[in-house]
């Protein structure tokens, strides 16, 4: 097997930033004609979701217009190739890789519908080469990431001297329902914001950067009305379970300790956690796990309280924390995120 190393990882903000703290009045404005007692609990959610920042595709105004799904999905559509050009781009530029070197592109989005998908629009925006092995991963959620990691890693595992480009672009904004006061919509406003991030991994001899150890999915079994999306005739609207972060602290063990083990090390020797920052409970769940193992998870509470939940590009984010850090060979991450279906997804890294 060929060892497969994660070179590069970039990022691209969408045009708008907003502070949560500018965004509560046009919540009070949304909910006026609710009950003040749930006016009041819904800003107590926002306040309390240890999101300070977000950006958006859209303008605040627009988010909180009515407009039909197939408007919103066509500024996601619009905003998305322009996001995934750019941060392809980037990454591109900042390994020194050209654009004919890619084998490999995934995609990777579950916050609009665009038929033919992103890498389609990518290979013609930025010339990438005709043979190139194509694969979009649509419905796997906030997972979908580390999900977009795991093929990489199989392509590359399988074929020596390779290059592999995984561009994650999400928009959660464009799927915010303005019909829909259930408890999952208001967390899910007050926790997303939306993003663009890009990982280049190769399987060349003397690539750069610390080396795939381990990769595995994990399933829970009868848990699929846990997290997801239901369509409807206004767009996609949130299904989130607040039983979430109960069942990820039960399956923990199982998780973590196996995987680890299978690969020949355990949590004691983990340097750095790359947690996916699901939200503030499922970030509180995770740190009192962890924490009781001598193990803190900052960097990821830092990126969501500077950018929100972005869905799948969330974790590459915090990532990209890590591979801005100067390390000692041999020191181990875990990245690990939890998504739809329900499914926990790990890789395990050496440096």
């Amino acid at each position: 097997m060929n060892d497969v190393h994660i070179t590069e990882v970039a990022k691209v903000l969408p045009a708008y930033c907003r502070k949560t703290k500018d965004i509560l009045p046009f919540v009070e404005l949304w909910l006026a004609d609710q009950d003040e007692r749930f006016r009041r609990k819904v800003t107590k959610i926002f306040e309390g979701a240890g999101v300070d920042t977000r950006y958006g595709i859209m303008n605040i105004e627009e988010v909180f217009t009515a407009t039909s799904f197939k408007d919103k999905n066509a500024i996601y559509v619009r905003e998305v190739k322009l996001l995934g050009n750019k941060v392809l781009q980037k990454a591109l530029s900042q390994s020194n890789w050209s654009v004919e070197s890619l084998d490999y592109i995934i995609t990777v989005s579950c916050t609009g519908i665009m038929i033919p998908s992103l890498d389609a629009y990518l290979i013609n925006d930025i010339g990438l080469r005709r043979d190139i092995v194509r694969l979009p991963v649509t419905e796997m959620g906030c997972a979908a990431g580390v999900s977009g990691l795991i093929y990489a890693s199989n392509f590359l595992k399988s074929n020596p001297g390779k290059r592999a480009a995984v561009v994650a672009v999400e928009s959660p904004t464009a799927t915010f329902q303005l019909n829909d006061f259930s408890m999952a919509n208001m967390v899910s406003a007050a926790i997303f914001g939306d993003g663009a991030a890009c990982v280049l991994l190769s399987s060349e001899e003397n690539a750069a950067g610390p080396k795939i150890k381990g990769e595995e999915m994990y399933h829970f079994t009868d848990a699929t009305h846990l997290m997801g999306f239901d369509l409807t005739n206004h767009g996609l609207k949130m299904i989130l379970d607040p039983a979430v972060p109960e069942t990820i602290s039960e399956h923990f063990p199982e998780i973590v300790h196996p995987f680890l083990a299978k690969y020949g090390t355990s949590i004691e020797n983990v340097d750095h956690l790359i947690f996916h920052p699901g939200g503030r409970k499922i970030v509180q769940t995770v740190e009192e796990l962890f924490g009781s193992l001598g193990k803190n998870i900052d960097d990821t509470r830092e990126t969501l309280r500077l950018y929100g939940n972005m869905s799948s590009a969330t974790v590459l984010y915090v990532l990209e924390r890590f591979l801005e850090k100067n390390m000692e060979r041999g020191e181990e991450g875990l990245i690990l995120s939890f998504g739809p279906g329900f499914s926990a997804q790990r890789v395990l890294l050496e440096w």
